[in-house]
């Protein structure tokens, strides 16, 4: 079985999404003007403003996937919001930028307005704890687009930085370290391949704890909410330790975001060996019979966050991220090469 055979019977085609990418792209850049400082494929879009300034904008636009259908079966909305916020965040984050405002789009067919004002609640707790503001949306109704109880949930943040401090991945060199930020679950992708292991199949319901979840049931695992990274990553970029790059690790897996922050001529050798992975992703794995190379491609398999730093302030990294709250393990180097990422794996 090829890689992402199993996720396009879930209903997500990886390939032919890269190959709408792909065209996207070129339609993109037809558009750019001299202000536009980043390539297709940024974690976030960067702007020049004004023009001829050191100063910049940052924009980025993401959702939560079909964790909204497990939401939604959970009766639980209030959390979805946080997930969606703290995503977007972590997104500028990569950059160095700080959030300044957030919107948002809620679409569905019937929702009840009860429902509604508790998504916008999790939209809003999580814009607080971030310290940005939550200044406008759209709320589509569309019964004949969405299915009834179902609904969509999308972000759009802009932050801010200067040209100077800007973290674009272009000071990345051999020889320096990987550290890795911990996740605590699917965070917010892989979710149709979860459900369709996990639920439709029908071989759990949503308040079952399988024993490897350790008393968690399914429903919490899946639930759990994407952290903020922002205030342990902020502890470190505060100080005088140099951040070479860093990488939000979402759809695509360690190896489909790590390389978007790689420059030409370095190639990450990935060291999983003290990453610890959250339970959830076995029950996956073993209940779907789903081979490891295409676990590692769709989820993020422990890893949450990567950050890059010079190899002779590793540890000091390592201290100062844990200090602040942050389970940071170090994970592999960057060596000169074509590039690529490699993983060594336990699983």
């Amino acid at each position: 079985m090829t890689v992402g055979e199993t996720y396009k019977k879930a209903g997500v085609d990886i390939l032919a999404a890269e190959k709408a990418k792909n065209r996207i792209a070129r339609l993109a850049k037809e558009t750019f003007t001299p202000d536009v400082m980043s390539e297709i494929g940024a974690f976030g879009g960067v702007f020049r403003f004004p023009s001829g300034s050191d100063n910049l904008l940052l924009a980025s636009a993401d959702g939560v996937g079909t964790k909204t259908k497990v939401a939604s079966a959970a009766g639980i909305y209030n959390t979805v919001g946080r997930d969606l916020v703290n995503h977007c965040v972590n997104d500028l984050l990569v950059h160095g930028a700080e959030p300044l405002f957030f919107l948002d789009y809620i679409g569905y067919a019937n929702l009840e307005p009860e429902r509604v004002a508790e998504i916008v609640e999790g939209l809003s707790i999580a814009c607080r704890r971030n310290g940005l503001a939550l200044i406008g949306g759209e709320t589509a109704q569309m019964p004949g687009v969405y299915s009834s109880g179902d609904f969509d949930l999308v972000g759009f943040i802009i932050g801010k930085t200067t040209e100077n401090a800007l973290i674009d991945g272009s000071k990345i060199r051999p020889g320096d370290k990987l550290i890795a930020l911990s996740s605590n679950g699917l965070q917010t992708n892989g979710y149709s391949l979860a459900r369709m292991v996990l639920l439709d199949s029908g071989k759990f319901k949503l308040d079952d704890t399988p024993k490897i979840l350790n008393g968690v049931t399914v429903g919490e695992a899946l639930l759990a909410i994407h952290p903020s990274y922002r205030a342990q990553v902020g502890s470190l970029l505060s100080t005088e330790v140099e951040v070479h790059g860093m990488a939000h690790i979402t759809g695509g897996g360690i190896q489909g975001n790590l390389i978007r922050v790689l420059p030409d001529g370095c190639a990450a050798r990935v060291d999983l060996s003290d990453v610890k992975i959250p339970s959830i992703f076995e029950l996956i794995r073993r209940e779907g019979n789903i081979p490891p190379d295409e676990m590692y491609r769709v989820f993020n398999m422990g890893v949450g966050y990567l950050l890059v730093v010079p190899d002779k302030r590793i540890s000091e990294a390592l201290v100062l991220l844990n200090g602040a709250g942050a389970a940071a393990v170090r994970c592999g180097e960057i060596v000169e090469g074509e590039k690529s990422v490699t993983l060594r794996r336990t699983v």
